[in-house]
């Protein structure tokens, strides 16, 4: 094996490569914030709203979760335009991972909820609580406890996927490495540093998501 690393093109861009890195975190935080609230809503619509509702959250999970995450891109970023919604790169990369973490974590969320006994939700009426606070504290406080686990590694998967946005231009991590290799021809030494980015941010949103439990949930037990 002759092949000699040489790092130095990679190092000299180490710039464009933190911003793309922090693009990629800015990118898949806002998605896993608002893809939530779209699970909740969702989740609450598929298990106690209407026919018609309970319809529209199935057929947007199915198709979300059984079509390829790129061709959604596509459909977001190169379609909307002809109905006159025009997005920039990374405006499209944020709707796109929105919609599909939606779809995902609306499952999770559902199941979370499903496991809330409808005893708890009538006692805390019973005891004059409002809807609001029987929400909060009985339905979804407990249902985002049970399934934190499964819904943080989704989140995390998320932020891997993101590098897939790259194809429409979104520059994020994958995008500055791709050009990057263009310029250079070095693919092997570029696409080392960027793995081992991508698991920087990896180990990175585990610890955060590990302090929120340990600030919101484990304290719920220490207080009971």
């Amino acid at each position: 094996m002759n092949y000699v690393f040489q790092f130095g093109d990679v190092f000299n861009a180490w710039p464009e490569l933190l911003m793309g890195a922090l693009l990629t975190i800015r990118l898949s935080a806002m998605a896993m914030a608002i893809g939530l609230v779209v699970a909740v809503v969702c989740a609450l619509g598929k298990t106690g709203g209407p026919r018609p509702v309970r319809w529209l959250v199935d057929t947007y999970v199915e198709v979300i979760r059984n079509t390829p995450f790129l061709v959604q891109i596509f459909l977001i970023f190169f379609g909307l335009p002809r109905m006159g919604i025009r997005l920039d790169a990374n405006e499209a990369a944020l709707l796109a991972m929105v919609v599909n973490i939606g779809a995902y974590a609306t499952e999770i969320v559902r199941a979370g909820i499903e496991t809330i006994h409808k005893g708890q939700i009538e006692a805390g009426l019973a005891l004059g609580l409002k809807p609001v606070q029987v929400f909060t504290y009985i339905v979804i406080f407990p249902a985002l406890k049970a399934i934190y686990p499964a819904l943080t590694s989704q989140f995390i998967l998320l932020m891997l996927t993101s590098s897939v946005v790259s194809a429409i231009s979104a520059e994020e991590l994958t995008a500055i490495a791709n050009n990057l290799q263009a310029q250079t021809f070095r693919s092997f030494e570029i696409y080392i540093v960027v793995t081992a980015m991508y698991l920087a941010m990896s180990l990175m949103f585990a610890a955060v998501f590990e302090l929120i439990y340990r600030a919101v949930f484990a304290r719920s037990d220490a207080t009971r």
